[in-house]
């Protein structure tokens, strides 16, 4: 069975430190594809702030720029892992939903996060999946530049990829915070996305018991 990261994009990496920002001792080995240089971005940071008009220089902004580049690495950085399944071997013929799994992600378009829950269901075919896999996939997907749409048909073809379940349906719930900090500024509205496949797509019955399911009961 492939593991995660044979669907996903390559995971961040943070390299040690190597030699010193003014050239005393061996130059820093070239950041490897997809790692993190934390030299450059340390240093874009603060140029991006000290274009904004903000004093890197001052005493509780000095170390403002490490804590940038930490806070994305961070955020940017999937955790790679090994989906366990099961046979299923009591021929279990219902739909499986994991409901309101929180997850946080970064829009693309501004840096800025999106933030909610996700309900996540399929209906077995010959494999099942360990409960915590479902938001442990979340996560994963969520550690990268995003638009929510794209993030829901992630974590729905990774499920369909690896159990070849009849279906998959996955809703994302989020706020996003370019949308209630600024422009429209409209704080509290919510964007709701779905991926359905398989028979949870083609079968009215089944799409709506799913559906249905996802309905949070705080409403």
């Amino acid at each position: 069975m492939r593991s995660i990261e044979a669907v996903a994009n390559a995971n961040l990496v943070i390299p040690p430190e190597r030699g010193s920002p003014n050239g005393d001792g061996p130059a820093p080995a070239p950041a490897a594809a997809g790692a993190v240089d934390r030299r450059r971005a340390e240093a874009a940071a603060a140029e991006l702030l000290a274009a904004l008009a903000v004093d890197v220089d001052r005493d509780g902004l000095r170390e403002t720029p490490r804590r940038i580049v930490d806070v994305y690495a961070e955020l940017l950085s999937p955790q790679p892992f090994h989906p366990t399944t099961f046979a299923n071997d009591g021929g279990y013929d219902e739909l499986v939903v994991a409901r309101s799994i929180p997850f946080h992600s970064l829009c693309e378009h501004h840096l800025l996060p999106f933030a909610g829950v996700a309900h996540v269901g399929y209906l077995p075919g010959e494999r099942i999946v360990g409960l915590s896999k479902l938001a442990r996939v979340v996560d994963h997907f969520s550690r990268s530049l995003q638009v929510q749409e794209r993030l829901t048909t992630e974590i729905a073809r990774w499920i369909e990829a690896e159990l070849e379940p009849r279906g998959v349906g996955v809703v994302l719930e989020a706020e996003h915070a370019c949308m209630s900090l600024r422009g429209v500024a409209k704080p509290g509205a919510t964007t709701v996305t779905s991926a359905l496949f398989g028979v949870l797509r083609d079968d009215q019955r089944t799409r709506g018991e799913f559906l249905s399911l996802t309905r949070r009961q705080d409403r």
